[in-house]
């Protein structure tokens, strides 16, 4: 400890008073033991981890005192309400800052109506340096300090999480910290053969290691490059799990993690509330495994987790990862990841849109919803990504269903080549060696709108009814809530016409907001009804927390769960009960006989009798407390 008492005495500013000093020592005290812990697993306790370790205080302690005094407030009213993001009110919207709103302060003069639609919760998608033309949508970052110059200036970033948050409305931000982009400094030093930078990177001379790493790892986008690896100009091989200008950073070096825990601390200062965490399954690296979702990435997330407990206390992270059920959830605690994509339920959303038929998506909420306390999911019913079907065949196969062949149903129905289909997307990265695939597009196009189906809108509503009541923080796709389609003009923008994606990634749609409160118009109806299943939810305490129980509804095409809570101080529950098919469907008073007799139905305002059958329309919902 003399080494790290020695750094954190150097870091101290002669303007930090004693009281303040004081502050940070005790938070400093409390925290860094687990950070020690963790970095000593991870790295070893030989001289060179020791050195890292006590460099790493010293930085803590000077971003701390860098912190403003604006984000320490935050810092303490969020101590004093730890789950604050578990509230019924709590809603988030994600776009990209140029298709949004083409910069910055176009993105500031939408605040207005971020707060007429109740958002509390606003993911800019990435924004920094990136190279020109195809950047993997900014996920190839070259920088973490500067902004992209047609978007706006850090500072101008930093004054939009101002204002946000005088709307009350927290900031987030993707933290891309499994890979740089090849133009970033420190790939241009690896370039150069600086040998400190080289080992930032998984760099190697020739094919023998690659090759030794291939024979385990799989193959993510095919269409861009065979394999992991790709050769540099010079002849060297370089580890990139994405796409070739894309570089994996080396986390096994310590230097790696006291760097971007730097970059991560400098985005918080700046004003970011929450950091998504991108491809957290693929951060470690071993020979001989799949080099996903090792022990390894856990104990990093667990580290920079304690990082910021010392030195930014309010920042939460927000896992992204897209694996197998069961390995999702062992990235959520509020150790690792206080948030969490839940990329199961927007799947079987799908699959039950798509079958008509609830059984893998009621399933799923009864053995894979829960999350540990001080957690949640974040619940969306489609992303700026594609739609990967992530159910487990172990899950499907207790239904009769055979998981690689219901795949291959689920992408002919989504991109329109089985027989009958309402949908319109576009597949995204077909491999014809294993047969996998995704879907993309956005909600409209996908749902039936495009395909002029009349019940298009309401497989919308419905959809959005499901992530907005059980639990966690509801995620809109910005532009989808008036109606927007598959902007296929996206794919002539140089750089990405090799990403089909692109075609779910819109423009501002001006003229469906214009007719947003028109109720003559699909963007009208769409827009009006969705503002008010929130402003219902908002009202509806039941709906806090995640806390989920399934209802039986005993009718195959029929959803049903409950939330228990309280209403004025009295304790109650809401039944939903969610009709998937195109039919009329049959909710039997035998199956409604523990119920009370009567219930209110909190969207319409009505009273609904419980002690004869219920009867929902086509893709009806109903929100009932009872």
């Amino acid at each position: 400890m003399a080494l790290i008492d020695e750094r954190l005495a150097s870091a101290r500013r002669p303007q930090t008073s004693d009281s303040e000093w004081r502050e940070f020592e005790l938070r400093f005290d409390a925290e860094f033991p687990r950070l020690r812990d963790l970095f000593t697993r991870i790295y070893g306790d030989g001289p060179d981890a020791a050195e890292h370790l006590a460099a790493l205080a010293g930085e803590l302690a000077e971003s701390w005192q860098a912190r403003p005094d604006a984000r320490k407030t935050i810092d303490a009213e969020r101590a004093a309400d730890p789950e604050w993001f578990l509230s019924n009110r709590m809603l988030g919207g994600v776009c990209y800052v140029d298709l949004y709103g083409g910069d910055l302060s176009g993105i500031r003069e939408r605040i207005p109506y971020f707060t007429e639609l109740g958002l509390t919760y606003l993911h800019l998608m990435p924004l920094f340096l990136a190279p020109d033309e195809n950047s993997d949508g900014g996920y190839a970052v070259s920088s973490y300090r500067k902004v992209n110059p047609s978007l706006g200036t850090m500072t101008e970033l930093s004054e939009l999480a101002d204002e946000l948050r005088s709307h009350g409305i927290s900031l987030v931000i993707d933290f891309i910290f499994n890979h740089t982009s090849n133009e970033h400094d420190w790939a241009q030093k690896a370039l150069a053969r600086d040998p400190e930078f080289e080992d930032f990177y998984w760099i190697f001379p020739d094919r023998e290691m690659p090759d030794a790493y291939e024979r385990t790892v799989r193959e993510i986008f095919p269409d861009d490059h065979p394999g992991s690896f790709v050769q540099l100009d010079d002849g060297r091989w370089v580890w990139a799990t994405f796409h070739s200008f894309q570089w994996d950073l080396n986390y096994s070096n310590p230097a790696v993690f006291r760097a971007m825990a730097g970059e991560m601390l400098f985005l918080a200062n700046v004003g970011v509330d929450v950091m998504r965490m991108d491809a957290v399954a693929f951060i470690w690296k071993q020979l001989g495994t799949t080099s996903e979702n090792l022990p390894e990435a856990h104990l990093l997330l667990q580290a920079f987790n304690a990082v910021c407990r010392i030195a930014a206390p309010s920042l939460l992270f927000k896992s992204e990862a897209i694996v197998h059920p069961d390995q999702v959830a062992e990235y959520i605690s509020e150790d690792e990841c206080q948030l969490s994509y839940n990329p199961l339920q927007m799947a079987l959303i799908w699959n039950s849109l798509a079958t008509r038929k609830v059984g893998l998506l009621s399933q799923a909420l009864e053995r894979r919803h829960e999350t540990a306390p001080g957690t949640a999911w974040v619940n969306y019913v489609r992303s700026h990504d594609d739609i990967g079907w992530t159910f487990a065949d172990e899950d499907a196969a207790e239904l009769g269903i055979d998981g690689f062949e219901h795949r291959r149903f689920l992408n002919a129905f989504y991109v329109n080549r089985f027989p009958g289909s309402f949908s319109r997307g576009v597949p995204f990265q077909e491999n014809p060696k294993t047969h996998d695939a995704r879907v993309s597009g956005t909600t409209a196009s996908l749902a039936g709108v495009e395909a002029a189906d009349p019940e298009g809108l309401y497989r919308i509503l419905l959809a959005h009814s499901i992530v907005l009541s059980t639990g966690g923080i509801p995620l809109l796709y910005l532009g989808d809530e008036v109606g927007q389609l598959n902007d296929y003009a996206q794919l002539d923008v140089p750089g990405q016409a090799d990403d089909s994606r692109w075609v779910g990634r819109p423009r501002y749609p001006a003229e469906l907001y214009a007719d947003r409160h028109n109720q003559a118009t699909d963007a009208g109806r769409l827009y009006l009804t969705l503002r008010h299943l929130i402003a219902v939810r908002a009202a509806t305490g039941e709906f806090a927390g995640g806390a989920l129980t399934v209802f039986h509804s005993n009718n195959p095409h029929v959803l049903g769960y409950q939330r228990t809570g309280s209403h004025y101080g009295v304790p109650s529950t809401v039944v939903v009960l969610a009709n998937f098919a195109d039919t009329e469907q049959t909710v039997t008073r035998e199956t409604l006989a523990g119920l009370p007799p009567t219930a209110d139905e909190l969207v319409t305002g009505s009273t609904v009798d419980l002690w004869t059958d219920l009867v929902l329309a086509p893709h009806q919902f109903v929100w009932l407390r009872v």
